[in-house]
């Protein structure tokens, strides 16, 4: 077995997929595994791969015969893992020459289920450092502790994948997989679940991987339909959340985060296709309606005034047939 398998799916991302391979290059060891998933590219990444599979120890290259999206790439990689902890890696990202080995180093002092660490935002040329929303670093705690207080910023509102490791009992568990086909938010049901079921965890600073933002093949640039399965990711997280045994204490924070996303794309629909931002609105008039309405009036009393109202004025809105 190996000590490490590390999952790295690509889609069209031929300018930048050199920096990724090379720093995968900079953190090998004979007991890695770096799991190249290539969603049926149509530029030249798939050659980059090839190359890569030939030249970089421990790489694999896994192609898929059609585009199926960031989640069912990255579970396909979790598939063909080995190794006894798991990480994941975006194809247009980078990390830090032996990022990989100090955080092995950091799970196994911790002997802790997974560990999440800081990361590097990378706009241009400007850096800045995000950290883990959870105060304590290098203190093994009950996942659960993450997800609380409803109002402020927690680790489950960090969902990003590729900022952390997980040991390989989770995967057997059941949890460290995707939703099939989500296009957006794929991270956010996986993070919830993560933080419900699994039984302890630590964040450890370290911020070694370098997460490139504003790149015009990525999803967040992209104001077409696949936007909208945001709607499909928090609704999983609703559901999911009231069949917990807590969800008395645990749904007013997912219900206030999905309502602050909704408020997010509903303020900014100039960046949507006009067809996309008409549906948008209907299918996000529709989610308020299946939310649980009493913690949905609490979410909107404790919101700002001006997202209160937008959310107030879309929960009024008849849902036509594109809401389903």
């Amino acid at each position: 077995m190996f000590k490490l398998s590390v999952v790295v799916p690509f889609y069209n991302v031929q300018t930048y997929a050199p920096d990724a391979l090379k720093s995968l290059a900079l953190n090998a060891r004979d007991d890695f595994e770096f799991l190249l998933v290539d969603d049926h590219s149509t530029d030249g990444t798939p050659d980059l791969l090839e190359r890569a599979a030939r030249e970089l120890p421990g790489a694999v290259h896994l192609r898929h015969e059609r585009n199926g999206g960031l989640a069912t790439a990255r579970n396909t990689g979790l598939d063909a893992a080995r190794g006894e902890y798991l990480a994941f890696m975006d194809g247009d990202d980078w990390l830090a020459p032996g990022h990989l080995a100090r955080m092995v180093a950091a799970i196994e002092a911790l002997n802790c289920d997974f560990v999440r660490n800081d990361h590097v935002r990378v706009t241009g040329r400007a850096r800045s450092v995000q950290r883990v929303p959870f105060g304590a670093h290098g203190v093994v705690a009950d996942p659960r502790s993450g997800i609380l207080p409803a109002d402020r910023a927690t680790s489950v509102d960090y969902p990003y994948a590729w900022a952390g490791m997980y040991h390989r009992r989770l995967l057997d568990r059941g949890l460290l997989h995707f939703t099939d086909g989500l296009r957006t938010a794929e991270d956010r049901p996986w993070i919830w679940r993560l933080h419900r079921e699994a039984k302890s965890f630590a964040a450890v600073g370290m911020p070694g991987i370098f997460y490139r933002r504003g790149v015009s093949t990525s999803l967040t640039q992209i104001g077409d339909e696949r936007q909208l399965d945001f709607m499909r990711a928090f609704d999983q997280v609703i559901s999911e959340t009231a069949a917990d045994r807590e969800f008395d204490l645990l749904l007013p924070k997912a219900v206030r985060t999905y309502c602050a996303i909704i408020a997010h794309h509903n303020g900014s629909l100039e960046r949507f296709e006009p067809a996309v931002a008409k549906k948008l609105r209907s299918m996000s008039a529709a989610a308020l309606g299946r939310m649980p309405q009493d913690v949905l009036d609490q979410a909107l009393a404790s919101m700002d005034a001006d997202r209160s109202a937008l959310l107030r004025r879309l929960r009024r809105r008849t849902p036509s047939g594109a809401a389903a």
